[in-house]
């Protein structure tokens, strides 16, 4: 691993020591991130400040979590820094591309820098595919395009690597020579030059000069001028490697015939016809897998070889996501974007929607320069036609203006001049079974539309008390020694209380993780805006792409998880990616058995694959004072394990075994972080306690109805009318998560505060009470299932399971409402 005194980096960023440390510290990480700290003894931190948010705000807990080197542009008090570095820059940005610069300098290996408005990542990924056995090869994690991921990618470079490939993404003028810089290709790659970013420059023209700047000197230029959209390509002395149609190309593309499943594709290259079939038919992955051929010939890859390799390349994934909605319909969310190109895409992908006969649109204005706006919303209008659909909704004053009277007959177009108008008119539209395709700028916001069309209304709602959440999370951190920090389990959509919701308030008060069970609870709170590090309990290897995507953590808990996970990681070129290492020390559900843990010491030690950022453990019956003796040796096994990790790593990691009864009623257990689960929502068990319920589920009556003896209630006439009663039937049944065997009077919920005995048997999405001694009783009224004055271990223990069960049962159709006191 490379590593650099912090001498030679104050050296080279040209900073001032405000504060000396260590300043032969060997530095071998760059940390932009507070939640991404890999070895932080040998990481120094940038404190980045954007628009959004102020990396100087993070410094302290950095410093708690070990990191001692600081470059900062800010004045900042170093009196809480006692043992640290801190370099001052007059900008922190340049510094940090500035050390990736002269990191990168030091390697005279080919390095190919890859740029266009579309297609960079691809080409990318597919030339890795095509040259990993041919080359050790450093390359951009996932799209790390930016000027900060440039950087962050350039620094992976190693001795061992014999290519470099980095893309670089600009939006607007004067980006480029900063990332030229760090980058300094080689071997230059242009993609394609369309709409993406076209607001930041006047004209085409001006877009094709500025990304031209990243091939200043290197050697050889690749591309189309097919791809330049009748822009002049910009004079240059480089070598050029020109692929396309014309007999003036050195690579020359002589037909190109589409089949139902591949392209066939007859080109020339040294004078030598060639034929080649691709595994793609739609256009922008045949002219990507064409740039990646070029690239591959220029390395002097055989035609037969590359043939074998083009057949085996991998689709990369996009970001389009396809969800189910309500009344039948499919949703396509796009709405993070809006340009013509990816509009094109988006359109493709809805088409393929064959569940449905008819297909919608909900678009915004579209980002563009007032020169191009007309072409533009005209070529809209064409591709709408094209791929016949239905129903166009738009949002913006502009898009109206064009497709007011352009949109085919056959298009209906209803037009709202703002987000907000749209979702109070949304249900006038009447959307159902059909595909739609949501998709805008993102000053348009039309994400706020994803929960309306998938968020089911119910009138059984599920309250929240948010106060009692945070009563609950102080009182257990009162249970705490000091320094002890606090992960929070919200998995199974927080125990079925919600995501973002509650995660968002851990967040607000400070916990220190979260821990989810599968990727795409965690993807739904990235989504959110949720910044904490979460750990992913139950990691799918058909996820990985999520977890790193979205700077999810995952918990390996056996050789096989580990094996997978450490060939995606290389695979994808990532280095000292954070993870959790499981130790099953007698609860036997997941981790690492003890006969196991040579094993895994071997993928641990010497590897730059992960960083281990927790070892934990889960006590199998912390709640149970007879199972004490088998807690300890629980204790003892993991005290164990977690030595032998750290001697086989060197790395630092937190230790965690505590639940919520564990925290209860093992304090001598809380290591360096404990997990809290349902104790937050005041569930623990234990009597008493100090912590307050924070649930309450509620319904309503939806029909009364008088009946006599003899009468029966419900199905197999199991409820059995003795005297003249008042059968309330109330809107819960067991599709929305309240159990079936609570009927026939074992259950009862409360009607005006008084107890209803639930008679016959409960129903999918109803169940009957009998409310015959309740006086006044309404249809409408309001019935409680649990909360304040039933608890919701009370519903448990009737109906023969635990709290976690009912919790984590309450349908997702039922409506949350979160509340303050």
């Amino acid at each position: 691993m490379s590593h650099y005194s912090i001498h030679t980096i104050a050296t080279v960023v040209q900073a001032q020591v405000v504060q000396e440390g260590m300043m032969d510290t060997p530095i071998e990480h760059l940390c932009i991130d507070s939640r991404r700290i890999i070895d932080a003894p040998h990481s120094v931190f940038f404190a980045l400040h954007t628009s959004k948010r102020n990396g100087h705000d993070y410094i302290h807990a950095c410093y708690e979590k070990g990191i001692r080197c600081f470059i900062v542009e800010e004045a900042i008090d170093t009196s809480v820094l006692k043992e640290a570095t801190v370099l001052q820059v007059s900008n922190s940005l340049h510094a940090l591309q500035q050390l990736a610069a002269y990191h990168r300098h030091r390697f005279s290996i080919p390095v190919i820098g890859i740029t266009g408005s579309n297609g960079k990542t691809i080409v990318k990924e597919w030339l890795y595919q095509l040259l990993s056995d041919r080359f050790a090869i450093a390359r951009s994690p996932k799209s790390y395009n930016s000027q900060v991921g440039v950087p962050l990618s350039v620094w992976q470079l190693q001795p061992h690597h014999t290519l470099g490939i980095f893309e670089a993404g600009i939006s607007q003028q004067d980006e480029m020579e900063a990332l030229a810089f760090i980058i300094q290709p080689t071997i230059g790659v242009f993609t394609h030059l369309g709409d993406a970013h076209r607001e930041g420059f006047e004209n085409k023209e001006q877009k094709l000069q500025e990304k031209w700047k990243l091939f200043q000197k290197a050697s050889v230029l690749i591309y189309s001028p097919d791809v330049c959209g009748g822009v002049n390509i910009p004079s240059t002395s480089i070598q050029q490697l020109q692929w396309g149609k014309d007999e003036t190309n050195e690579l020359q593309i002589v037909s190109v015939k589409k089949e139902t499943q591949h392209t066939d594709i007859v080109l020339k290259w040294k004078q030598q016809t060639h034929h080649l079939q691709l595994p793609f038919t739609d256009e922008a992955s045949v002219q990507n897998a064409l740039t990646c051929t070029a690239v591959c010939l220029y390395l002097e890859i055989p035609v037969e070889v590359l043939q074998q390799k083009l057949l085996q390349l991998k689709p990369v994934s996009l970001r389009l996501e396809l969800k189910k909605g309500r009344h039948q319909c499919t949703l396509i969310n796009d709405s993070y974007s809006a340009d013509l190109d990816s509009f094109e895409i988006a359109l493709n992908f809805l088409q393929q929607q064959q569940q449905h006969s008819r297909r919608s649109i909900i678009l915004s204005d579209l980002a563009v320069g007032t020169e191009q706006e007309a072409a533009t919303y005209n070529a809209l209008v064409r591709l709408i036609a094209s791929h016949h659909v239905q129903r166009v909704v738009g949002v913006g004053t502009v898009l109206h203006h064009y497709f007011k009277e352009q949109l085919p007959a056959t298009v209906s177009y209803h037009a709202f001049g703002s987000t907000e108008e749209l979702i109070h008119q949304l249900p006038l539209l009447q959307l159902q079974d059909e595909a739609i395709l949501i998709k805008g700028a993102r000053s348009f916001e039309l994400e706020q539309l994803m929960p309306l069309l998938e968020q089911q209304v119910h009138q059984t709602v599920l309250e929240i008390n948010l106060s009692a959440i945070a009563h609950n999370i102080q009182s257990i951190r009162r249970r705490l020694q000091p320094g002890v920090k606090l992960m929070a389990m919200v998995k199974a959509f927080s125990y079925g209380s919600g995501s973002y919701e509650i995660a968002n308030l851990l967040q607000y008060h400070g916990v220190d993780y979260l821990a989810v069970a599968f990727a795409d609870e965690g993807v739904e709170l990235r989504r959110a805006g949720i910044r904490l590090p979460i750990m992913v309990m139950n990691p799918e290897s058909v996820t990985f792409d999520l977890l790193t995507a979205y700077n999810l953590e995952p918990e390996l808990y056996s050789l096989e998880m580990t094996a997978a996970f450490a060939n995606y990681l290389q695979q994808e070129g990532f280095t000292y990616y954070p993870v959790h290492i499981k130790i099953d020390t007698g609860m036997h559900r997941l981790g690492f058995m003890p006969a196991e843990w040579t094993q895994l010491l071997q993928w641990l030690q010497g590897k730059d694959l992960f960083a281990v950022q927790t070892v934990f453990s889960h006590l199998a019956a912390a709640e149970d004072a007879n199972e004490d003796d088998f807690t300890k040796a629980q204790a003892r096994l993991f005290d164990e394990a977690c030595t032998l990790i750290a001697q086989a790593t060197g790395q630092s990691f937190l230790k965690h075994i505590c639940n919520t009864s564990g925290i209860m009623r093992h304090p001598q257990l809380q290591y360096d972080m404990v997990r809290m689960g349902i104790g937050m929502f005041g569930v623990t068990g234990f009597e008493p306690t100090e912590l307050q319920e924070a649930l309450c589920l509620k319904t309503t009556v939806a029909q009364l109805k008088q009946l006599q003896p003899g009468e029966t209630v419900g199905y197999n006439r199991r409820g059995i009318i003795e005297q003249p009663s008042v059968i309330a039937t109330v809107r819960i049944g067991y599709a929305d998560g309240y159990p079936r065997n609570l009927g026939n009077g074992k259950g009862f919920m409360l009607v005006k505060g008084v107890p209803a005995p639930v008679i016959g048997t409960v129903c999918m999405d109803m169940t009957m009470l009998d409310v015959t001694h309740i006086a006044g009783v309404k249809e409408g009224d309001e019935v409680m299932v649990f909360g304040p004055q039933l608890s919701i271990e009370e519903v448990a223990k009737r109906s023969g399971t635990i709290a976690y069960e009912i919790m984590s049962g309450i349908s997702q159709r039922v409506k949350r409402v979160y509340f303050e006191e």
